[in-house]
């Protein structure tokens, strides 16, 4: 997906001297040619043109490939490696996705799951982004406190481990204390926290972990008082009872 469609044929299998204008003298040596007797790695292939995925269906079956240009067959031994984050099936059904092809690349699939699938590993992640962040800035390693990791590893994080080490990265830079606090972990994941936003925009029987944290800590500065609590927060009191319920059963 990096490299421009126009291009892409004779990036991947090169080409001869005069395939096209502005061809190189003396043509060029494609990259299935470059990974013979290794492995090439195909990243989102699910953006590939029908077109091409002839081509490559080629090569799989065939084992080799013709430069642009050329009516020379050349031998490749090479091991494919492809990944997506399509569904390919869905898109075959769609007419999207040649069906052979996509039974000859799936010989052996591995699903790598999303990052809220395997949340036990935020935690590991997390430290070791800031670890890393602090060194390639100069800056001190933070802490966080355990509000704070719970409010990440409760996150849906849609933008996966790249989402993940942007925030930590954020909060690596910004931070001006040695320890994070969940209102540091709101503010860098852009979550509102206007009640109309935080309180009142999620799944009816579920609560976010900042809005839990929200609600929790408003209550501690109000002494435990329901309705001046539900008043700092904009909602109203058998609002918050409600909520209060639901923080009761997910505590269960």
């Amino acid at each position: 997906a990096t490299i421009p469609a126009n291009l892409l044929e004779s990036e991947l299998f090169g080409y001869v001297e005069g395939a096209f204008t502005g061809a190189k003298r003396g043509g060029k040596i494609g990259l299935f040619e470059l990974a013979h007797k290794g492995t090439i790695f195909l990243d989102e292939i699910g953006e590939t043109s029908l077109d091409l995925q002839a081509r490559l269906l080629r090569v799989l079956e065939e084992h080799e490939i013709m430069r642009v240009g050329d009516d020379k067959v050349i031998p490749i031994d090479i091991r494919v490696i492809a990944a997506t984050n399509r569904d390919l099936k869905e898109m075959v059904n769609e007419g999207k996705f040649r069906s052979d092809f996509y039974y000859r690349l799936d010989v052996l699939s591995l699903r790598l799951p999303p990052l809220h699938e395997c949340k036990e590993n935020i935690e590991t992640l997390t430290r070791n982004f800031t670890n890393k962040y602090a060194a390639l800035n100069k800056r001190r390693v933070l802490r966080y406190s355990d509000d704070a990791i719970k409010i990440l590893r409760n996150y849906s994080w849609p933008g996966n481990v790249r989402e993940l080490k942007n925030v930590i990265e954020r909060l690596v830079v910004t931070s001006s204390k040695e320890q994070v606090e969940p209102e540091q972990v709101i503010e860098a994941l852009h979550i509102s926290v206007s009640p109309e936003n935080t309180m009142q925009k999620n799944d009816p029987g579920t609560l976010s972990a900042a809005e839990t944290e929200i609600i929790r800590r408003t209550l501690d500065e109000c002494g435990g008082n329901k309705t001046l609590a539900a008043k700092k927060l904009g909602i109203s009191r058998p609002t918050l009872h409600r909520k209060l319920k639901l923080l009761e059963d997910e505590d269960i």
